[in-house]
């Protein structure tokens, strides 16, 4: 039996989503068709919404293999895309794949705040941590050259990781600006952007530099545009962490499941 679900497209900084509010349990194969560039919408991953008594709203993401995991441009569409149907004004607590979160909309730009981080592995190439999704992070000298895809795959599909699978990332710090690409486990490619990624960028470069800055903000430039992170550096986590940026609608149909 099909179903006729309405969907609305957005993208963060290129990062692209699906987002439906018309049903909640999807099957990996649907969620697979919907993200399928070529004979679906097409989108990084899925994100299926509820209003919840608990919070604001509740989502969930999917990556587009149909597996789970949290995102921050997801996360920050969703809280745009809440407010542009009415179920929030500027401030939302929401429930998402790893709990609670807060986010507050000014003018175009959603602040999301992230979960604290109070462990981060020292690698002897780059460092690791989790921001809601693990990343594995690391610094080259000519990023825009790097085929990324060979040096992600050295990683992601390494003994180490090939089971759980980790989002690789390289930076390149040039004039105060971070900048960054990210290969995204779930999509198995390259990105335009990813929220985590820059998230455990701005946390992996404030150590890289071994700042002493209690309060840290740091601009980071993804493929598909800017993305800001701030955090207060406490003696053993980082707390206060918010992720932010612009959340665009792009169009809105139906589609048969």
């Amino acid at each position: 039996m099909t179903k006729q679900i309405h969907f609305y497209k957005y993208q963060g900084t290129g990062n692209d989503f699906v987002i439906t509010t018309d049903i909640f349990d999807l099957s990996t194969e649907q969620i697979q068709a919907l993200c399928h560039r070529k004979y679906g919408i097409g989108s990084d991953g899925l994100i299926v919404m509820k209003k919840e008594s608990k919070y604001d709203f509740e989502m969930m993401y999917y990556n587009a293999d149909g597996s789970e995991s949290f995102c921050g441009n997801g996360s920050r569409c969703a809280v745009m895309h809440a407010k542009s149907i009415g179920w929030i004004t500027n401030e939302c607590t929401f429930g998402s794949n790893d709990g609670p979160h807060e986010a507050r909309i000014e003018d175009a730009t959603v602040f999301l705040k992230m979960h604290n981080v109070d462990m981060v592995l020292v690698e002897d190439e780059g460092y690791m941590l989790n921001t809601g999704s693990p990343h594995y992070i690391a610094y080259t000298e000519e990023l825009d050259a790097l085929d990324l895809i060979e040096a992600a795959h050295a990683i992601r599909y390494s003994e180490r990781f090939e089971e759980t699978g980790i989002n690789v990332n390289y930076l390149e710090a040039r004039n105060g600006v971070l900048y960054i690409r990210t290969y995204e486990r779930g999509v198995e490619d390259e990105t335009l952007s990813c929220g985590t990624g820059v998230t455990a960028a701005a946390i992996a470069h404030y150590l890289e530099q071994e700042s002493s800055i209690k309060h840290f903000s740091q601009k980071i430039q993804t493929k598909g545009g800017p993305l800001m992170v701030s955090f207060d550096k406490k003696p053993k986590s980082f707390e206060n962490i918010f992720l932010s940026g612009p959340a665009v609608k792009v169009f809105e149909g139906e589609i048969e499941l």
